[in-house]
Order: structure tokens, then sequence, then C-alpha cells
């Protein structure tokens, strides 16, 4: 029998029992399209997460101060230890490759206008050049210079959300707006940059850190923190390799500071460690995914198996007719098996079709973004096709080895 002949053959059957055979795939279908769509909505996941990280800022290095337990069930700033501002200006006249620094000392405060209160905003106390390392446009009005940074003037920049909700659709440039107990006048508003990496720059607020220091830092904490800083944010040069700038900030900080390289009192972070951190955890959520879905599969091949020993039962006589007829038994085992995988291969193209789909359609109801992956496709189809071969050989191993002499005499 030649392979033409065997094709013919396995689809007349597959087509005597319609219904059966598109129940059978059914498994199939559902375990390939699951495979695609859970990869996507995986892949999704992380496109959406590293350019998130990436909207913060180009070539950021995050310095962060190390942290203790200052109370009960509190955590501060190590009054002994810990990033001080004086490291930004050092870092900036003897460290190479640095495009741009700033800083980042977070206070939380009520801000009133009018009538409107608005509770629990975050007030940034930073430097002049926060807009450019961190990647952030002027909407309307500036951001405060030099000579109001080193003044400590009472001036503020409001994230795009929070000038709405103070101001609606009026201009609050040049407006006076209270942050706990000190007036601060709007020089600028950020245009809209949403959240990223985690932050939502549109819901905070922006003045010097100087004022942040004068003004906002709680008495209890000024007296032991005095100039300590949260975090310092270095934008690298892209004709420096990122690894030596962090190696010499690494080691300028540890002289600084006087510690060791094995008991240092800050961290250093790079965009690429938090993509990776990320891409870990997404990692594993993806091969769950896949499990779960590689499920369906076996669930499909089981069905096929399922089927095609019905089959065998239902065809023993026509069995018998062939070996009758002169079909060795190996022609016997290549025709159920060829079935069994024709079966595993249309079902799994109809997945292809039904996965494509839906991951597009799931993106676009869901809000949530997804991205085919084209190994996802390969995967999942080849799959497809070694669980058809797989779950039908026993079914053709089964008609293979029956009596010609109690096939013909089966009803």
């Amino acid at each position: 029998m030649n392979w033409r002949e065997v094709i013919k053959v396995a689809w007349k059957s597959l087509l005597s029992n319609k219904l059966r055979s598109v129940l059978t795939m059914l498994g199939i279908i559902i375990g390939v399209a699951a495979v695609i769509i859970m990869m996507a909505i995986s892949a999704g996941t992380e496109a959406t997460i590293a350019e998130s990280i990436n909207g913060l800022g180009s070539n950021l290095v995050f310095i962060m101060s190390s942290m203790e337990r200052g109370g009960p069930g509190a955590i501060s700033q190590n009054s002994q230890s810990g990033l001080v501002f004086d490291d930004v200006t050092a870092i900036k006249e003897k460290v190479k490759g640095i495009e741009g620094i700033t800083v980042d000392q977070q206070a939380s405060e009520t801000v009133k206008y009018g009538d409107t209160t608005l509770d629990s905003i975050t007030i940034v106390g930073t430097t002049t050049d926060y807009p450019e390392v961190r990647d952030l446009a002027i909407g309307s009005g500036r951001f405060f210079n030099e000579t109001e940074f080193d003044r400590a003037s009472k001036v503020v920049v409001l994230g795009s959300d929070v000038a709405s909700e103070l101001f609606g659709t009026a201009d609050p440039v040049g407006q006076k707006i209270t942050v706990d107990n000190t007036k601060l006048t709007v020089v600028g508003v950020l245009a809209p940059k949403g959240l990223s990496g985690g932050t939502n720059f549109d819901e905070q607020i922006y003045t010097s850190i100087n004022l942040v220091f004068k003004k906002f830092t709680p008495f209890m904490f000024a007296r032991f923190m005095g100039d300590r800083v949260r975090q310092i944010i270095v934008s690298v040069d892209q004709n420096y390799n990122m690894d030596d700038v962090v190696n010499q900030i690494t080691l300028l900080l540890a002289n600084r500071h006087g510690v060791s390289l094995d008991s240092l009192d800050f961290s250093t972070r790079t965009q690429a460690d938090i993509i990776s951190t990320q891409e870990s955890t997404t990692a594993s959520f993806r091969t769950l995914l896949a499990w779960v879905a590689g499920v369906s599969l076996v669930v499909g091949g089981i069905g096929i198996m399922n089927i095609m020993l019905v089959s065998v039962t239902e065809r023993t006589r026509e069995i018998g007719l062939r070996q009758a007829v002169g079909a060795a038994p190996r022609d016997i085992q290549t025709q159920f098996l060829s079935e069994a995988l024709m079966l595993s291969l249309i079902g799994g193209l109809l997945g292809v079709l039904v996965g494509v789909a839906g991951g597009i359609l799931f993106g676009a109801v869901s809000g949530m973004r997804t991205v085919l992956a084209p190994y996802s496709i390969i995967i999942s189809f080849t799959s497809a096709a070694l669980i058809g071969m797989f779950f039908g050989y026993f079914p053709a191993q089964k008609a293979a080895q029956l009596d010609p002499i109690v096939a013909l005499r089966h009803e």
C-alpha cells in the first residue's frame, strides 16, 4: 500500500464518522489553542513590564540606601550609614561615563487648593536634572531652576493627575497650593507619563530636595537623618560600559562611607537587573501556564486513543478482509497510525487558527497586552502531531495483531 492510498483511506474513514471525528479533534484543538493563547498572554506581560521599566529613563543605575528596622515593626534609614546628598556631587565629579544624575527623597503629605483636599500625596524632593534623567516631559510651565533649588524656594511642579484633581481644566501655573502647612507656588505641570516601573509619576508632586529637607522631613527623623537620601539615580552615557560605571560608583561610595565591599550600606541595580528579575518571575508563570495548557493536549491524545480503539473494534471484519487479500500487519498498523495522525494534525491546524484568533481577540477585549510567539505555534503543533502518534500507536498495534481468521468471523 503506497502513502497516497493510505492517506486516501484514512480521510475516507474520518469522513464516514464526521461528528465523532470532530469531537475527537476537539481536545487537540483546545489544547493547541490554549498553549498559544497562554504563551501570548505571558509574552505580552513580559513586554509590558520591560517597556514600563525602560520608560523610567535610559541606561539607568538605581542606588538605594540600606534600610533597617528602627522601631517596633517600623522600617527606617540607618542613622549611621546610607546615602547622603553629598554623594551625588561626588559621583558626578569622580565617576566617568555619567550622563546625568538626580536624587529621590520622598514624603507623604496632604495637599490643598481651595475646597479640594488630597490626602497622602507623595512629594518628591529632587534636583533640576530629574526630568531629563527620568525621561519626563513638561506639559505646561517649567521645572524649578538652579536658583530655586539652591535657595529651597517654595515652588512645586505637579503631576498631571494631581493638577487635574486640584484645578480641573484651569491652568495651575502661578497658583498657590498648601502642602502640609506650607504654601507652594506651582511653576509647572508634567505631561502625562502614567505608570512606569511601579511608579505613577502623574500622582506625585516635585520640588527641591533642599525644601523637602527643610520643611517635609519629620523632626524626629531629621535630627538623625540630616541630608540622607533614599535613592540616587544615575543615567549612564551610551558610550560607556554599564558594569564599569557601576563598579566605579560602588568603589567610590564604599570608600566615602568607610565600609567594605562585603558590608555595603547601599545597593545598586540597573534596568537590566530589574527586567531580568521580572522575566524570571514571568518565566515560571509561563512554564506553569504551558503545563496547564499541555494537559489539554494529553486529554485530547487520550480521546484519540479511545476513538481509535473503538474504530478497531468496529472494523475488525474489515481488518480480517484486508489481511485475507494480502495486507501485512505492518500495513494495518500504518493505516490506523495514519488515521490517528491525521486527526491530530487537522486538530492541531484548527487549534493554531483558533489560538491565533483567540490571542488577538483576548488582547482586544480584555485590555491586556498579548504578543503571539511563533515558537508557541511550532511547539504546540509539533506536540499535537507527536501526541497523535503516541496515543495512536497502541490501537494500531492492536489492529495489526488481530488473527485474520478470528477477524473474519467477527460480527
